[in-house]
């Protein structure tokens, strides 16, 4: 297949899923007016969601690089749309949580079948920077799912928007099983080997990094809209605003990285650790700054600008990865990195809430940026500790 074939399949599925999936974080206040929740049941919400995404990763990623991209990431996007109708029709909160572990399930085919569709078909020269674009999906798919739900919400009611996101996941998801195509292999596909990943101390090192700046990622989304309307006065439909307007920055910011990624000189794992690390640094110091900044516009710019460096991560983690890991486990790898993530959100966004219950949102934002910083701490270990003699990285010179 073409590049730019491929490239528009995987964007597009990727925009879909995102849609579907990030479409709960936008209707949290929703949710919290409608079963009458707490601020930490609305980070249990939260959290049943990355739960099921984080109980499947690992598999789904075995079992992409078992049977290719093309029928995982099919069978995931059409498991997102029903999973975003049932979140649409849960009558009660326990279901609510039921529908919300299902849908984020299913949506842990996107990490591994899309960065194996990126790297099985991409030149390497230019694999940083289509991460980075395939990454935006991600976010373009967050911002758009804001201002759908919170859009329809002012127009007809909260669960217009889930209904139509479960529609165009449907339609996505038949155009991509009938025009993409798997890219051929050497050898036979199989299950990768997790203990040789953890034995890769650099990679153990990266997917620490990731725990605690998953941390900060999701629950700042989670809690955007929340957080500006408590806090400003704003209304749920500016908050759906802001949000819209983070992710926007985090699109750019993973498109900017990825570029940086490829044309800075050096080894490509030192290059493109250093952008991360960069970018674990800048997480840390801006989520303090939402922590104590007021006024709308003031709250606006800082989190637009923590959008940049905290969402705009995810495509240089795993060009990172890529240095460290063989390419025949990007899609094991990948599950483990992206679990990882998400392993960050399955505690934080309840203690983020809790902490702005009882103290406020000052705290919150201080622990997320103490775990920002951390993060930092675990990148530059990648940087000095070289990988296993015997894996030939998917990104090497």
């Amino acid at each position: 297949m073409g590049l730019v074939r491929v490239v528009t399949l995987v964007f597009t599925w990727q925009v879909a899923a995102s849609v579907c999936y990030y479409a709960l974080f936008a209707a949290t206040p929703f949710f919290r007016a409608e079963f009458d929740l707490s601020g930490a049941a609305v980070g249990l919400v939260v959290t049943s969601l990355t739960l099921g995404y984080a109980t499947f990763l690992l598999p789904l990623g075995a079992l992409t690089d078992r049977f290719g991209e093309r029928r995982m990431l099919t069978v995931g996007l059409v498991g997102v749309s029903v999973g975003a109708f049932l979140v649409a029709r849960a009558p009660s909160f326990p279901l609510l949580l039921g529908s919300a572990f299902l849908l984020g399930s299913l949506y842990g085919t996107a990490m591994p079948g899309t960065n194996k569709a990126v790297f099985d078909n991409t030149p390497p020269g230019r694999r940083n920077l289509v991460v980075g674009v395939k990454q935006v999906g991600v976010t373009a798919g967050s911002g758009a799912s804001a201002l759908l739900v919170t859009g329809l919400a002012g127009v007809l009611y909260w669960q217009a928007g889930f209904y139509v996101a479960a529609g165009v996941g449907g339609v996505v998801a038949a155009a991509f099983w009938l025009v993409y195509r798997d890219a051929e292999t050497h050898g036979e596909p199989s299950y990768p080997d997790f203990r040789r990943l953890l034995a890769n101390r650099p990679y153990r090192a990266l997917t620490a990094a990731g725990l605690c700046l998953g941390a900060g990622l999701f629950t700042t989304t989670g809690y955007v809209v929340v957080h500006v309307t408590d806090t400003v006065g704003a209304s749920v439909a500016f908050g759906g605003v802001v949000l819209a307007a983070v992710q926007v920055s985090g699109s750019v910011g993973r498109v900017v990285t990825g570029w940086l990624s490829d044309a800075l000189p050096g080894d490509p794992r030192r290059r493109i650790g250093g952008v991360l690390l960069v970018q674990a640094v800048a997480s840390a110091a801006l989520l303090a700054t939402v922590g104590v900044v007021d006024g709308r516009l003031a709250t606006t710019a800082a989190f637009v600008a923590l959008g940049f460096f905290l969402l705009g991560f995810t495509g240089v983690y795993y060009s990172c990865m890529a240095t460290v890991v063989p390419a025949d486990e990007m899609g094991g790898a990948t599950g483990g990195g992206q679990l990882a993530l998400t392993g960050g959100a399955l505690f934080a966004p309840p203690a983020f809430g809790y902490l702005a219950d009882a103290f406020g949102y000052r705290e919150g934002w201080l622990l997320l940026a103490t775990l920002a910083l951390l993060g930092a701490v675990f990148v530059a270990r990648v940087l000095v500790v070289e990988p296993p003699a015997d894996a030939t990285a998917s990104l090497a010179e």
